[in-house]
């Protein structure tokens, strides 16, 4: 049976300024969306499902159905605020959705095989995607799941902070835990991040967590509850969300999976504000320039 790849495409994009998600970078026109699809039918997934707002369906619909038909079943799964177990309260005036964890969570009905998650937005490399496709294809246990990490200095912008989920492993590559770090800059003196008012030094090599993960179905059914727990301690905020690495972390500690973690040694690149573009597009065409892709994809 072939993986299915679940492609996290909801979000609105408010620091970008539009939909980064279908925006243009590659020579022919290519979302990033685009080359992670190509990737993945290439590594030998067999379905993608998108995450997306309803409000946006068709845009998505019209965009890649044309380009995808023949190629790899397409599925749309989608996250709503409203979209929350009955019976639980939550503040009436809270308009941002609920994280990640809720958007993996939408595809409980599309999804009974392997699968993994990534972001839209984010380019992951074709290492990634094999990586990925190998692990799962030898996995013998329900309980076993793994993520790509990368090297902290390969996942940094020019343009502000980023948010990264810093990996501890142990001697056999697993995971022991994923810390969420805020406010990380790099500059001439090295790499930081601020906490508590205070400057924290981080490694080059830093292995981080750029959600890109690969999980079995049953892992499902650990987010219906941790979400359902979340929205009774959290329903009346405004801003709290619901993350996949938190849930992820928290099966770890209850010894629930293990979680091998797959170090990946490309370039990471992703958009998340709108003068990411231009390095975005460049780093797009020097690949094609390289041979890595045709200049048009489909």
């Amino acid at each position: 049976m072939k993986p299915t790849l679940l492609i996290l495409a909801a979000g609105m994009g408010s620091r970008y300024g539009g939909l980064k998600q279908i925006d243009k970078f590659g020579p022919s026109g290519e979302s990033i969306i685009d080359y992670s699809i190509y990737d993945a039918i290439q590594a030998g997934f067999g379905k993608v499902v998108f995450i997306i707002r309803e409000s946006f369906a068709d845009d998505f619909k019209n965009l890649f159905e044309p380009k995808l038909k023949g190629k790899i079943e397409i599925g749309y799964a989608f996250q709503e605020l409203e979209k929350i177990p009955p019976g639980i309260p939550i503040n009436p005036d809270r308009e941002k959705p609920w994280g990640t964890g809720h958007a993996v969570l939408m595809a409980k009905e599309l999804i009974n095989e392997p699968f993994a998650v990534i972001n839209a937005d984010d380019f992951y490399s074709r290492e990634a995607f094999r990586a990925l496709v190998g692990y799962m294809s030898e996995s013998t246990s329900n309980n076993e799941a793994c993520m790509v990490s990368y090297q902290l200095q390969k996942t940094l912008s020019e343009f502000g902070h980023v948010s990264r989920g810093v990996c501890k492993t142990d001697s056999n590559g697993f995971l022991v835990e994923i810390n969420e770090r805020t406010n990380i800059e790099g500059g001439e003196e090295g790499i930081f991040y601020y906490e508590g008012g205070k400057k924290h030094r981080l490694a080059p090599d830093t292995p981080v967590s750029m959600n890109c993960w690969a999980l079995n179905p049953f892992f499902f059914e650990q987010l219906e509850s941790g979400f359902t727990a979340f929205l009774k301690s959290h329903g009346q905020e405004l801003k709290s969300e619901y993350f996949l690495p938190f849930e992820i972390s928290d099966a770890l500690q209850k010894g629930l999976i293990t979680v091998k973690v797959l170090n990946c040694n490309a370039q990471w690149f992703g958009v998340t504000y709108p003068e990411d573009k231009p390095y975005v597009s460049k780093q797009l065409n020097q690949l094609v320039e390289q041979g890595v892709y045709p200049t048009k994809l489909w």
